[in-house]
């Protein structure tokens, strides 16, 4: 959502502490060659996944995005519904991250900005992260979704016929973008 004041819309990206987080990594890096304004948040926890999953260093990320901020600083611009964006994407998203936007519980500022996407009835997608899931996964799920969020898997499509990995994240990276109408040209769309 832009302003006068602000003309470029804003995206908030969240990267918690889930398996996975090349999906907020290639989102950011995806985003920047959009005119969208990304606002980042990084957990503790995501950078140690970082850290494990990649070789990439937090800097690296960081540096991905226009603004970043403190995962503890719950007084940051996108805790506030007066700051207008798109909306957010968390990505990947941890069973514990969904647990806490589902019940409005705001340890982080990443679940504070997602708490105040839901609020303000904006775009809210969750890049859930876990395998298998029991009961309250799946309720925490459904409750999200009850309260206006998408809840976006990473479940890679096979009619593209990817053939790296980097194949099946851009195809999820470039079907959460579509959920905001943004287009980087990395999806491979049935048809085409």
């Amino acid at each position: 959502m832009s302003s006068p004041d602000h003309p470029q819309p804003r995206l908030i990206v969240g990267l918690s502490g889930a398996s996975g987080v090349i999906y907020g990594v290639r989102l950011l890096q995806a985003l920047r060659d959009l005119p969208v304004e990304t606002h980042l948040v990084m957990t503790k926890t995501a950078e140690v996944t970082l850290a494990h999953e990649t070789d990439l260093k937090v800097k690296d990320v960081k540096a991905l995005a226009d603004v970043v901020h403190s995962p503890t600083d719950l007084a940051a611009p996108i805790s506030s519904g007066s700051f207008r964006t798109l909306g957010m994407v968390v990505a990947p998203c941890s069973m514990r991250s969904l647990g806490e936007i589902a019940t409005g519980i705001s340890t982080t500022l990443l679940t504070r900005a997602a708490d105040v996407v839901l609020k303000e009835r904006r775009r809210l997608v969750l890049m859930v992260r876990e395998t298998p899931l029991h009961a309250v996964h799946l309720r925490n799920m459904v409750t999200v979704a009850e309260l206006g969020a998408i809840v976006a898997p990473a479940m890679p499509a096979f009619y593209s016929r990817p053939a790296t990995v980097d194949d099946i994240v851009n195809h999820s990276v470039g079907r959460v973008l579509d959920l905001f109408d943004l287009d980087a040209g990395i999806v491979r769309r049935w048809g085409d």
